[in-house]
């Protein structure tokens, strides 16, 4: 168990959180929810005992071992993957070191085999023996093939990378765990393979994530950071956003309901307040009307941008023949004679294979259609500020309609004049989202549109798309997004594709698409030997 006590953080007058008092219990998962510098990460930290909080205090159980999610890829560059994941458990590695240290001795003494017998029985006690084995399956479960495993960090991807951190977070069966954005560089067949990890995993989790899929799937628990507190929810993330609405709506209607009472004393009181044969009625209004009170409506730091794409024109019923599309790149062929004819209604997700792949079939095709890059960074590699940078897509438009836009994709005020080229990753995209907004294109590309965005404005993506009438071409890890956005499914598969006209929940569950996946496999296995 893990709890706060009378915890506070601000930076200068900025109240990030104040009097949390939560405990954690073992056997739940927690998913730490708030708005983008809500403080999210900087509790986790503070949690670990990596930062300290203003006031309050932080207990843990006696002899309870906290493991957190590294961030820094480069921290273990000289180390191997196995060794990396090993030193998730410290006191276990260190017990290790010293026991392997003192059986490569050349001359065994009489004080090394007492201290080798201490060791063993420390290296027993946590379950020493069985660290090679669970290690191996974390890293498999995560993507991270065999040969891999005894090369140094410095020679893995940062994907990569990222993986085998994970695989160290969750090494050793730690009592608390932390994990920030723990499903960032996984792979749909990864995510669910932490989602089924996570399920059976008997201690307290504290969990970080974008993916609301993932948040639903493993959380019994949400906490949410807004208002200046943290509240604490039962139930997954889609019972909190229903709860939290619900709430919300219950307050405004009170509100109503007081502020249109109110409205009726006071008119009461204005017409009668002269009239003698009136005159106690109005005095008995006026006590009343001094009783009502209108319930402070604390000021959310959640902001959903305004996401909605509306079509200049229909499409007509074909939109777009594909006939044995080939592509190498750097020596590798990353698509191989790909037919696919794109129709009218179809929004399709392209899944599977390497992000290369579904990358460069949608850069073959922005020359025909409006495309949402996944590296936008060429878009920003000038000194406009925003008003200046969206008007370049709007070259008809005036300054107030700049604002007025960039306002709903919350850039309100001075955010408005900040210069394109300092923008964060999240605003990058609501930019780009902004820019395609404007196109009015009847056929939009995504190439992972939810990176880097909140919580916020992936849901605001998410129904704008939703509700879009026309054509959709997309690529995204994001499983609630693909579930609720896509009715064709495009899988890159080693040895062909598979496209089937289906939801992507229908499709994961299709023993026929099972099948045909296998025998892809399968073929592709025998024509590699």
């Amino acid at each position: 168990m893990i709890s706060a006590n009378n915890v506070a953080l601000a930076y200068g007058k900025r109240v990030i959180f104040k009097d949390v008092n939560i405990k954690f219990i073992p056997g739940n998962c927690y998913g730490l929810i708030g708005a983008n510098g809500a403080g999210k990460s900087t509790f986790l930290k503070i949690l670990a005992g990596e930062l300290e909080a203003d006031k309050g205090v932080i207990s843990v159980g006696p002899d309870q071992r906290i493991a957190m999610l590294r961030q820094d890829q480069f921290a273990f560059d000289e180390e191997t993957v196995f060794n990396t994941v090993m030193m998730g458990h410290e006191t276990l590695y260190k017990v290790m070191a010293e026991r392997e240290a003192i059986y490569s001795k050349g001359e065994f003494t009489e004080e090394d085999g007492v201290r080798s017998g201490e060791l063993e029985a420390e290296f027993a006690e946590m379950n020493g023996y069985e660290a090679e084995s669970e290690a191996a399956v974390l890293l498999n479960g995560l993507g991270i093939s065999e040969e891999l495993r005894h090369k140094k960090m410095k020679e893995l991807e940062g994907g990569e990378k990222v993986r085998v951190l994970l695989a160290q977070a969750l090494f050793g069966n730690p009592d608390i765990l932390l994990l920030d954005e723990p499903t960032n560089h996984l792979d749909l067949k990864s995510i669910a393979w932490l989602e089924e990890f996570l399920s059976r995993f008997q201690n307290t989790v504290l969990v970080v994530s974008h993916d609301r899929h993932f948040l639903n799937q493993v959380c019994t628990h949400v906490a949410d950071i807004d208002f200046g507190k943290i509240t604490v929810y039962v139930g997954n993330y889609d019972f909190w956003y229903d709860a939290s609405q619900l709430v919300l709506k219950q307050k405004q209607d009170e509100n109503r309901k007081v502020a249109d009472k109110a409205s009726e004393l006071k008119e009461f009181i204005q017409r009668f307040s002269s009239n003698a044969s009136k005159a106690k009625q109005a005095t008995s209004r006026k006590k009343l009307l001094e009783k009502l009170t209108l319930e402070d409506m604390p000021v959310s730091s959640r902001k959903y941008p305004f996401v909605v794409f509306k079509p200049e024109r229909a499409c007509g019923d074909i939109i777009l023949e594909i006939k044995d599309l080939s592509k190498t790149v750097d020596g590798v062929k990353v698509l191989d004679n790909f037919s696919l004819t794109v129709n009218k209604g179809d929004k399709i997700a392209f899944v599977g294979g390497d992000s290369l792949t579904k990358t460069t079939l949608f850069q073959i095709l922005a020359g025909e259609l409006e495309p949402f890059p996944k590296e936008n960074g060429r878009y920003f590699e000038n000194d406009l500020n925003l008003i200046e940078w969206l008007r370049q897509f709007a070259p008809g438009e005036g300054e107030s309609f700049a604002r007025g836009f960039l306002g709903r994709m919350l850039f309100s005020g001075e955010e408005a004049t900040k210069k394109s080229n300092v923008l964060s990753g999240g605003e990058k995209v609501r930019c780009m989202l902004s820019k395609m907004m404007l196109a009015g294109a009847n056929v939009l590309v995504f190439d992972e549109p939810t990176n880097h965005l909140d919580l916020e404005s992936i849901t605001a993506l998410n129904n704008g798309l939703v509700a879009y009438s026309e054509v959709i071409l997309f690529a995204s890890h994001d499983h609630k997004f693909l579930s609720t956005v896509a009715n064709r499914i495009v899988e890159f598969a080693p040895g062909g594709f598979i496209d089937r006209m289906m939801t992507f929940d229908e499709y994961l569950e299709s023993p026929e698409v099972a099948k045909i996946r296998d025998e892809l496999f399968q073929g592709h296995a025998e024509l590699s030997l």
